[in-house]
């Protein structure tokens, strides 16, 4: 089954069980990743009408000139509106970042007239980073060329148009700076989703796409916006001082039992940071 199926399947699914919240119990992996489950990126452009061909040029210049491994979706890319977008952008939007979209955003979706999907490489630890910062620079370029809305599937996220462009923005002068870290957390707010719910806890996905566990934090810790807060401050502290500092300190736990499967574009390899109450 192809990856974009398969995320048309899980939207569904999410719908049917209520959202964005999972139903059912973990399954069991690992204690550590498989060397061939490896995160990727897959976007989702929308254009206005007759507008595939252009996007899709503009996404080929791109791709030619950045790292191997991006390509667009042929088999799902489509020169006409999808009416399934509306309600898909509905459970994405950013619910995080203040204005994050707008009425104008959510108008240009509702309007949209063409479809792009582009398949990133997949990543290992040591080019998730990088290659995330690419697909950022991807968005940015396919917005100046006239995409009116898009949405990272790999996590379920989508920022407006704004948004985005501001990201690219920042990812641009970190990776000029050379701040790795900077360029990681830019990465990780473009592309991540939180907070998902899930019986007691606010949940991250998202954070495998630059090499980082899930984060998972007790309801009870705070407002969702300060436990929010809190799971991104963890994320940094793992990206600055490493994994088994962090769980030391914070006094956490890290698992491997996953809602995902292994094969569905959320499954994080790197496990789930689950802090104490």
């Amino acid at each position: 089954m192809s990856l974009i199926r398969r995320g048309f399947m899980w939207f569904i699914g999410a719908l049917a069980l209520g959202g964005s919240s999972r139903a059912g119990e973990p399954k069991p992996i690992p204690a550590t990743p498989q060397p061939s489950v490896m995160p990727r990126h897959v976007l989702c452009f929308l254009g206005r009408a007759h507008d595939l061909a252009r996007l899709s040029e503009a996404a080929r210049n791109v791709i030619g000139t950045g790292p191997k491994g991006f390509s667009i979706d042929t088999d799902y890319s489509q020169d006409e509106a999808d009416d399934r977008m509306e309600r898909s952008f509905a459970v994405c939007w950013d619910r995080v970042q203040p204005n994050a979209w707008t009425a104008s955003d959510e108008r240009a979706v509702a309007e949209h007239g063409s479809v792009l999907y582009v398949m990133g490489p997949q990543m290992t630890a040591e080019t998730a980073v990088e290659t995330s910062a690419t697909a950022l620079l991807l968005v940015q370029r396919l917005i100046q060329a006239g995409a009116v809305a898009v949405k990272g599937e790999s996590a379920g996220i989508a920022h407006g148009l704004a948004r985005w462009q501001e990201l690219a923005a920042q990812a641009q002068m970190a990776r000029e700076a050379g701040d790795k870290l900077a360029l990681g957390r830019i990465c990780r707010l473009a592309f991540a989703k939180r907070p998902l719910e899930a019986k007691g806890y606010l949940e991250s996905v998202g954070f495998h796409l630059v090499a980082l566990p899930e984060v998972y934090a007790p309801k009870s810790l705070g407002s969702e916006r300060a436990v929010v807060a809190l799971m991104d401050e963890v994320a940094d502290e793992i990206a600055k001082r490493g994994l088994e500092a962090t769980l030391r300190e914070r006094k956490a736990s890290l698992s491997f039992a996953s809602t995902y499967d292994e094969d569905e574009f959320k499954f994080n390899p790197y496990g789930i940071v689950r802090l104490p109450a």
